[in-house]
């Protein structure tokens, strides 16, 4: 018996959630993760800290929990953590919001842009995101049944093309997903590419969804909110969450920001998903949002860093390195290499050299993935000693790729 794909299980295969055949299988980060377990590798495959937050954030969720905190907390989130979103928006970037009506509190910001998508869009519409993207932007596009177009990055600089970006967005347009800081690539885009995409959003009347999430983890460049952009913030959705600024991932607070009318059709939405979440660890988000800038500086250049560990033991190795401008991750080339599928080394890594890496082109639509096929992304957001010891381990690296 035949059992057609839907549309989201169509893209999900895109996302590697489906084998060969059409059958469920597992994403390949839960694949090379199983192998870096298996052989005992440092997993800097996937992106998250090998450190805790702040230790006194920690003790008001723990302290909330046992007060009674535990039960369901308002749909929107908690006044005082919407307040201090609020807050946050204004101390850094001078964006007045209004916490009672422009901001929401989110299930993390996967949530928060489900949500949006959910809300924003009808079958047949077109997404617009920057490739290679997000796993969960193709699956929330195709559970939403519209249709997704892509403007590639390219190495080594990642820079949207301003001519492509106009190439690919048109009055078929809903959606401009943008996710700023640059998760895989570590790219943080220019002032003139943000501006084109205001400018094209009013040309074609479209909602920009702009994810936000590593807005703290630049380094040597400063974060600008497309939304503060001269005519971005009445067509902008802002979404960040508390799992990058304090590595917190494993709470899952995320808000959204943005002007009343859309934050309402988005907060319909998400009272049908799980209409609240972290009655504890809300307020405990709400103090950290509330700390001393200092905190976010020593935490940027701390993982700038171990950016500078790796990519410099990369180097040290042979194997060449675009070196990111934020986020957790940086891009290894090998496609001057003998061996150059990533995916294939990818799988080879952890047995062979010791350390797991993720192959880019799980992050791009399947007529894209030769585009990718030779690029490594590494996280760095781990303990020096750790990326000590990879980058003794990753020596092995250019032994295997000329096999």
């Amino acid at each position: 018996m035949s059992i057609s794909m839907t549309p989201w299980q169509r893209t999900a295969h895109g996302a590697n959630l489906l084998d060969e055949s059409g059958q469920p299988g597992v994403t390949i980060f839960e694949e090379i993760t199983a192998l870096a377990n298996k052989h005992e590798a440092i997993n800097l495959g996937q992106g998250f800290p090998d450190t805790e937050g702040p230790v006194e954030i920690r003790q008001i969720a723990v302290d909330a929990i046992l007060s009674g905190a535990n039960q369901y907390a308002p749909g929107s989130g908690i006044l005082p953590l919407r307040q201090a979103i609020a807050e946050h928006q204004k101390r850094y970037y001078s964006l007045d919001v209004d916490p009672d009506t422009e901001v929401v509190v989110s299930t993390g910001a996967t949530e928060a842009i489900a949500a949006s998508l959910l809300a924003f869009l009808e079958p047949g519409d077109e997404v617009v995101t920057f490739e290679p993207f997000y796993d969960s932007y193709a699956a929330m596009i195709g559970l939403a049944n519209a249709k997704h177009k892509v403007v590639q990055l390219k190495a080594p600089t990642f820079e949207p093309s301003i001519e492509d970006l106009r190439a690919a967005i048109s009055d078929k347009t809903r959606v401009i997903l943008i996710n700023n800081p640059h998760n895989p690539t570590g790219a943080v885009f220019s002032t003139q590419v943000l501006s084109e995409v205001i400018a094209l959003a009013h040309q074609h009347d479209c909602i920009i969804v702009a994810d936000e999430v590593y807005e703290h983890l630049t380094f040597e460049t400063k974060h600008v909110p497309i939304a503060s952009l001269p005519g971005g913030f009445e067509r902008t959705i802002t979404i960040s969450s508390a799992g990058k600024s304090f590595s917190f991932t494993g709470w899952k607070v995320g808000w959204a920001t943005g002007p009343e009318h859309l934050i309402t059709a988005i907060r319909t939405i998400k009272q049908f998903l799980t209409y609240s979440s972290g009655p504890a660890f809300q307020p405990a988000v709400a103090k950290a949002l509330n700390l001393p800038e200092k905190f976010f500086i020593d935490f940027a250049a701390s993982l700038a860093s171990g950016a500078q560990i790796l990519a410099d033991g990369l180097e040290n190795a042979g194997i060449p390195v675009i070196r990111p401008q934020g986020t957790y991750f940086l891009v290894a080339d090998i496609n001057n290499f003998k061996r150059n599928d990533a995916i294939e080394v990818a799988r080879a890594m952890p047995e062979s050299v010791g350390v797991a890496a993720i192959p880019m082109s799980v992050f791009a639509r399947p007529e894209n993935v030769s585009n990718y096929q030779g690029l490594l992304r590494f996280a760095f957001c781990k303990k020096p000693p750790i990326l000590t010891e990879a980058i003794k381990k990753l020596q092995l690296l250019p032994e295997v790729l000329n096999r």
